[in-house]
């Protein structure tokens, strides 16, 4: 039985466009269209609302397309067991990572991986905490770096790191000698709130010890908070594996109320063999990483 079909429409959804599809599966646009609508006539109703400039999953084919997940995922464990048996580890695996892991853990995982498992071919997705797990529950990834999830019932997580999250302020800042900034310190100065992962875990922090910053500016990027901050603009809060090394225009200073996020690796329990690979690799190398 072929999957073509299916593995169109899996990646339609997942994109929201047949031309960015096409592309990504290097087939050509009518060949995605005549999936779609082949898959419509056999189910009998519309998988996908077009409009002028976009298209929109049906609540039909929502219900669909966990299934049709699933039925891949099966597929390719299968085709994979059977490399495996004969000897032969190969296969894809799609990882969710989120920017600071992108930056500091993935280069050195994929040179390894591709050094020991040349057949693996590993496709990156990169988004924030929610949207990581999201992608995990719906079978858009195999594997993906989560933040304080102690359970997701189908997979198995492995902790690999608490990352401690703290204060940068300029070389300008009345602050820049301090050991540890304490909660009115931290009130008392401009914030810049940046928008990307960790402004869940810098709200986790305000409403447990009662924080109520000065926000000045939000919405910023990595660099753009570094940058402001650098210019003695405001402090800011940022886990310790994203603050710049060895930039001396900028000092970061652990919190009075020590803060950390926990970053930890969630599989899937039914793992093909590349994934298991990966996983394993992941989980060796993390704990001798030097970030420093």
């Amino acid at each position: 039985m072929t999957l073509v079909k299916y593995e169109i429409f899996s990646k339609v959804a997942e994109l929201n466009s047949f031309t960015k599809t096409a592309k990504a599966l290097n087939v050509t646009q009518s060949a995605v269209s005549h999936a779609i609508n082949s898959l419509e006539k056999e189910f009998a109703f519309p998988l996908f609302i077009r409009y002028h400039s976009s298209i929109k999953l049906t609540d039909n084919a929502e219900r669909l397309l966990i299934h049709v997940r699933q039925m891949l995922h099966q597929n390719n464990l299968l085709h994979e067991e059977v490399n495996a048996i004969n000897g032969l580890i190969k296969g894809k695996v799609r990882l969710g990572v989120f920017s600071s892991v992108t930056t500091t853990w993935i280069p050195s995982i994929m040179k390894e991986m591709e050094k020991r498992f040349p057949h693996i071919t590993i496709e990156l997705r990169e988004g924030n905490y929610a949207e990581i797990e999201s992608w995990l529950m719906n079978g858009e990834v195999d594997s993906g770096f989560v933040n304080n999830i102690e359970q997701l019932d189908t997979f198995n997580i492995k902790h690999l790191k608490q990352d401690r999250l703290l204060c940068i302020v300029s070389a300008q800042s009345p602050f820049q000698n301090e050991i540890k900034l304490s909660k009115e310190q931290v009130e008392e100065a401009a914030f810049i709130m940046p928008a990307f992962q960790c402004y869940e875990d810098i709200q986790i922090i305000f409403k447990e010890n009662n924080i109520e910053p000065a926000i000045k500016y939000e919405n910023m990027s990595e660099n753009s908070v570094v940058s402001m901050v650098e210019n003695n603009l405001g402090i800011s809060i940022m886990p310790e594996m994203v603050v710049p090394k060895n930039v001396h225009s900028i000092k970061a200073i652990p919190l009075d109320c020590d803060s950390y996020r926990t970053i930890s690796l969630a599989t899937r329990k039914n793992a093909s063999p590349a994934s298991k690979k990966l996983s394993a690799t992941i989980e060796r190398l993390v704990p001798t990483m030097n970030l420093s």
